[in-house]
């Protein structure tokens, strides 16, 4: 569709449409890819009012949003069954007032939500999540290794469906490329960037372990870029081994700084990453957080591949390291036996591979 006449249709919003609900829950990167796509229906329809429902640890997340936008985390445990779902539904509707619904998740949860909604006569959209590419994609044998369409391509097909297809202008968290995150709120994790300086991002690890860089491996990668006094490590992750993992390399090497353990919060971890030359993340939700304040990321990949429509926001294919094999991928999410037993996809990186394309975004 030409550029004019895709513009006109926003204008018209054909179904009339005021207040829509949008709903995704589950994992911290499915939630941050919806970020690019939230923002441009909100600027493609400034008199619609949309509501993203999703967890309420995900809120803080949404940070320099649109003034039609607002996110509703919510308390899962809070709304347990069909009878919880349906008093949240009816929250819902008696707040926001809804007129549609689009479910950016597909899952039995939210099934029940867009059947109270068809119950209610409140248009409803789906999510495709194309799960007959994936199995093909990530079966033992006779692959079928071709990319499959993105999330964030997925999520913009529901709005589409409901009649309000988006046009992608969303720049970043700060705006166009280049704006930063004020240093101030990060000033409790570490004093602004000093001329000179190289920073550098580095998020080892990711829920499974088909997603994981041997940490050995990747304490070489640290050991390296310590060696340069201009260069400034700044390691994120969470949860107790990874904590004791990162810190133990923060108090080994110089310029080494551990964001483990500490709860520093979205917007003070947002702004630090838009201030970073790269970061270094597995395919997880650091990567996708890079990504949303316009930082180039190496990213690593092993059991999964960008093929299952996963990578970064406007993250280039060069600096993508993973190893042309056959049996990758074997899994959509990381979290499947290695066909091999060894996990070699990750094992079989070497460092050096990865300092090359760290190299290629740090000043000279």
């Amino acid at each position: 569709m030409a550029a004019d006449s895709l513009s006109q249709q926003m204008i018209n919003n054909p179904r009339g449409l005021h207040n829509v609900l949008v709903a995704r829950f589950s994992a911290l990167g499915d939630v941050a890819m919806t970020i690019p796509v939230l923002y441009s229906v909100c600027a493609c329809y400034p008199d619609v009012r949309f509501t993203l429902l999703t967890r309420s640890g995900m809120v803080g997340m949404f940070i320099n949003r649109p003034p039609n936008l607002d996110v509703e985390g919510v308390d899962l445990e809070q709304y347990n069954g069909v009878r919880g779902l349906w008093r949240l539904f009816g929250e819902m509707r008696r707040k926001y007032r809804i007129d549609a619904f689009a479910d950016l998740h597909g899952v039995l949860r939210t099934g029940l939500l867009r059947g109270f909604a068809r119950l209610n006569g409140i248009p409803v959209a789906v999510i495709n999540k194309g799960r007959k590419g994936k199995r093909a994609l990530t079966r033992s044998g006779s692959k079928v290794l071709l990319p499959l369409v993105s999330s964030r391509a997925r999520y913009r097909q529901v709005f589409h469906a409901l009649g309000l297809p988006v046009e992608s202008s969303f720049e970043g968290l700060y705006g166009p490329a280049g704006a930063k995150g004020n240093p101030a709120d990060f000033d409790t994790i570490t004093a602004p960037k000093a001329p000179g300086e190289r920073w550098i991002g580095i998020a080892p690890f990711a829920k499974h372990p088909g997603k994981i860089y041997p940490p050995e491996l990747m304490e070489e990668v640290v050991s390296a870029l310590t060696a340069d006094t201009r260069n400034r490590i700044f390691l994120f992750g969470g949860g107790e081994e990874e904590k004791r993992t990162l810190g133990a390399w923060a108090d080994k090497y110089p310029n080494v700084c551990s964001l483990a353990g500490v709860k520093s919060g979205f917007k003070a971890e947002l702004a630090l990453m838009s201030w970073l030359d790269v970061m270094v993340s597995m395919d997880s939700a650091n990567m996708h957080l890079a990504s949303l304040v316009a930082t180039p990321v190496v990213s690593i990949w092993g059991a999964t591949h960008p093929y299952c429509g996963f990578k970064g926001w406007r993250q280039a294919e060069a600096d993508i390291v993973q190893l042309p094999m056959t049996c990758r991928p074997c899994s959509v999410f990381g979290n499947k036996p290695c066909f091999r037993g060894d996990y070699y996809c990750l094992r079989g990186i070497p460092p050096q591979l990865i300092l090359d394309r760290v190299a290629h975004h740090l000043p000279e």
